[in-house]
């Protein structure tokens, strides 16, 4: 039995007919031609999250402020020490790293600088965090099996020796501080002392809270009460500016107008949120290219701002009481891989979450009445389903209006001080 022939196509071959004609050659990639095009995307970087442009848009007051508590570091033995605070998507993170940039270069041939930027969500004790600032001086020290006063007893002899002022920054303070206190920043505000000369470092800590209320008094007494640069959610010229800067950056400058910039900042303003116009610009140039169009139409944007969830207003936590943060705590981190969870499991998540905070839970009527205040404030959506054959009901729970992991961050911020009251 002879096997089947194969219909043999010819990719990749042109075809020329007597009339002079040249057919192109077929080519079995013809779907991935959008792809790499430059119809609309032309550099996908400026849509990160993580992207440093060349200039920080929308906040220019604020860096002032910001330059302002720096006054003195232009001398020999100035330092400073700063607490950078505002919710998700404010521009905290973006607001140090440009100034750590700038000053550095800006000071280039007056005092060389040094910045270092750590996030306390992933070091989140202070052995961790102290093996990072001496490792960033020092790449080949060893990361193990040094106590914290040998850290810091290598990075003062570093600090002398390299001779450049070190600007730390720690990112989500409230993970570190939370976890393993403030014995670190004491420490690190007290590195000077016995030592030849000063002003060998400054601080800056960023959190989503006040965390100046939660450090003890020996260290805001260093700290300063007066140093804390509060940051608001943007206002809607501050979006408009930030996608503005964000689509000149990445894309073809005839594939959207400002008509289509002010139809995305509008969709993120409730929020105040530059990560959600960010994400929805990237949304859309993905929608539009996946329709084949040159451009981003309103449809484009307008699709996708249905998906992007909205920051809950900065004070609706505060309605809470600790133990319903408790509760709402657990409910976000169920939630982070899941769409859904059910009401029998956050009495159950809610004991780890009390057990973590060293509390003792509330029964199971008052965990009950706290999840009801907790839909009452539209944090939560809940939704009752039949299961089985029609015996049995039960409560679906879900978060459709703000990401759980940033709830969860506004949460354990401030979470402690609400369960002392």
């Amino acid at each position: 039995m002879k096997s089947p022939k194969l219909h043999q196509f010819p990719f990749g071959k042109e075809r020329v007919f007597k009339n002079g004609w040249h057919q192109e050659p077929n080519s079995m990639s013809d779907y991935l031609d959008r792809i790499g095009s430059g119809f609309i995307l032309l550099n996908p970087d400026p849509l990160d999250f993580d992207y440093i442009p060349e200039v920080m848009v929308g906040r220019e007051a604020i860096q002032g402020t910001l330059a302002g508590k720096f006054h003195s570091i232009a001398h020999p033995n100035g330092s400073a020490n700063v607490v950078i605070t505002g919710p998700v998507g404010s521009g905290k993170t973006l607001l140090a790293r440009t100034f750590c940039r700038d000053i550095e270069h800006h000071l280039r041939n007056k005092r060389p600088l040094r910045s270092v930027h750590i996030n306390c969500r992933n070091a989140t004790t202070n052995v961790r965090v102290a093996q990072r600032i001496v490792q960033s001086l020092d790449p080949g020290h060893p990361d193990r099996g040094l106590s914290m006063g040998e850290l810091l007893s290598s990075l003062r002899k570093l600090l002398r020796n390299n001779g450049r002022h070190l600007i730390i920054v720690l990112d989500e303070v409230d993970h570190l501080l939370r976890k393993s206190g403030n014995d670190l920043i004491y420490q690190l505000l007290r590195i000077d002392e016995d030592q030849d000369g000063s002003g060998t470092l400054s601080l800056i800590l960023i959190s989503q809270e006040q965390v100046l209320d939660v450090l003890e008094n020996a260290v805001i007494s260093r700290f300063g009460h007066t140093n804390h640069i509060p940051v608001p959610p943007y206002d809607l010229k501050g979006l408009i500016a930030i996608v503005r800067q964000r689509a000149e950056a990445a894309l073809n400058s005839r594939s959207w107008d400002e008509d289509i910039l002010k139809l995305i900042a509008t969709s993120a303003a409730p929020s105040g949120d530059a990560r959600q116009v960010i994400e929805l610009l990237g949304a859309a140039v993905e929608h539009a290219e996946s329709d084949g169009h040159k451009s981003i139409l309103s449809e484009h944007v307008q699709t996708k701002a249905r998906d992007v969830p909205q920051v809950m207003p900065e004070d609706v936590l505060d309605e809470l009481s600790g133990h319903s943060m408790l509760v709402l705590l657990g409910i976000c981190r169920r939630l982070r891989k899941a769409e859904f969870m059910t009401s029998k499991d956050v009495e159950s998540i809610y004991a780890v979450v009390c057990e973590e905070y060293e509390v003792k839970p509330r029964s199971h009527t008052t965990v009950w009445k706290f999840l009801k205040h907790i839909e009452g404030l539209n944090i939560i959506a809940t939704r009752v389903d039949t299961v089985g054959e029609g015996r049995g009901r039960t409560t679906h729970i879900s978060m459709p209006h703000a990401l759980p992991m940033d709830v969860a961050a506004r949460i354990e911020g401030r979470v402690a001080r609400k369960l002392k009251r």
